[in-house]
């Protein structure tokens, strides 16, 4: 029988919790977030940026839900320097606070809703140029999705999978979120794109962050799209759709090209491609490969699978183009870190507007957590920079610490041999 012993002391499960918050309020994200959204009522106790710490310390903890930090978490994050430990409702009051209204369009009877939150969004894109994530002045390449987000909420309308949700439009770079427009699971994706690609690309411009290169799948084949891509970025990348035009187009076409990708061998070829009856002409990078049952598809009448990209790279190979826009998979991922990392499969509201309130700021959480792997991972050869959420909790956070008072006030003792202590050498 194994014996045991208990003793009362002020010893603390998630010791590595201290030095994120103590880095966070370094770094200056506190005056960043209040600057940025303004106080809170006269009445209010917590600031806004004590909200969103406390809600990324649910995260980095082990919870999946706010209410954590009341049933869990509380006696853990007392003791945490600069961290205000508030309970669920008032993070969900704060949160509440910052929504805004939906805006409501009527396309013949059927009814589109759409939440925009600028002033989160430009949070957003300025914590990830604050933390170094992101560079004024510098040229990135911008990934373009639209994400179905499962839920039964309140207001939640039935997407195209035949299940409720929501379908915000999200821009990426660099796998972090950099935009979010929230839409109504009934909505297309292309009704009224070409407005949420203004308004992320102007907001970006706006925060002089400029567009090298675009990718976006076959739900950006259209003519508003393109015409964004093309006044806002160098170069774009669109999954082609198929049509008439383009089977005569690619039947005309005598000399196919074999290259290898991922270890598998393909036709390809490039044609120049006038669409949408722009003036411009663009390029239609196709790839073929032979279908394993031999029997002919209703587009070319052969037994092949063609895939194309339009693009108005005219430079780069036909392999470097269809390598580069077959990289959005990784891109993707983004989404499962979100889901399954940072609570948007738990969605806290009832209403769309609200919800879009936690998808930004839990957004944010997500940038925080990156430039704190790139920081710590420095001095930590047990974690990487592409490490997600679980590894980090296990391999940092989790250590057992207590404050002790000495002769030159508070310090903090960990019960560990992993180099906490390092922590001190990176500039912050």
């Amino acid at each position: 029988m194994m014996k045991v012993e208990k003793r009362n002391q002020p010893i603390k499960p998630f010791g590595g919790i201290n030095f994120v918050i103590d880095d966070i309020t370094e770094k200056g994200l506190r005056q960043l977030i209040d600057n940025e959204l303004g106080t809170r009522a006269p009445q209010a106790t917590y600031s806004y940026s004590d909200t969103i710490l406390a809600l990324l310390s649910v995260f980095l903890c082990g919870g999946d839900a706010i209410e954590d930090i009341e049933t869990h978490l509380r006696e853990q994050l007392l003791d945490v320097p600069n961290m205000q430990v508030m309970g669920a409702d008032t993070i969900l009051r704060s949160l509440k606070d910052l929504s805004t209204e939906k805006v409501i369009y009527d396309n013949y009877g059927i009814i589109h809703e759409y939440n925009d939150n600028k002033k989160l969004n430009v949070l957003n894109i300025r914590t990830q140029k604050k933390l170094g994530l992101l560079q004024e002045g510098c040229y990135y390449d911008i990934d373009f999705d639209h994400q179905i987000t499962p839920n039964k909420k309140f207001d939640s309308k039935n997407t195209y999978k035949k299940a409720s949700g929501y379908f915000p439009g999200n821009a990426t770079i660099n796998n972090l979120i950099v935009y979010t427009e929230n839409r109504n699971g009934n909505s297309n994706v292309k009704y009224l794109q070409h407005l949420t690609l203004e308004k992320i690309f102007s907001t970006l411009l706006e925060e002089s962050i400029k567009i090298d290169r675009v990718r976006a799948d076959c739900g950006s084949y259209m003519k508003e799209a393109v015409a964004a891509f093309r006044r806002y970025c160098r170069r774009f990348y669109i999954r082609a759709q198929k049509c008439d035009y383009m089977r005569n187009e690619i039947q005309a076409i005598k000399e196919w090209k074999e290259v290898e990708i991922n270890n598998i061998v393909y036709e390809v070829a490039s044609i120049d491609y006038k669409v949408f009856d722009n003036e411009e002409t663009d390029r239609l990078v196709i790839q073929r490969t032979k279908e394993n049952h031999g029997e002919g598809n209703l587009f070319t009448n052969d037994a092949r699978v063609y895939r194309s990209i339009l693009t108005n790279d005219m430079k780069s190979s036909e392999k470097e183009v269809i390598e580069y826009y077959n990289q959005r998979g990784t891109s993707e991922k983004v989404f499962d870190v979100m889901n399954n990392d940072f609570g948007w499969s738990k969605l806290p509201f009832s209403f769309m507007n609200e919800n879009t309130v936690f998808m930004i700021v839990t957004s944010i959480c997500r940038a925080i957590y990156q430039w704190l792997l790139n920081r710590y991972s420095q001095v930590f050869p047990l974690l990487k920079p592409f490490y997600r959420l679980k590894k980090f909790i296990f391999r940092f956070i989790t250590v057992c610490a207590k404050w002790v008072k000495g002769q030159r006030g508070m310090k903090l003792i960990v019960f560990d041999d992993r180099p906490y202590e390092k922590i001190a050498t990176i500039p912050i």
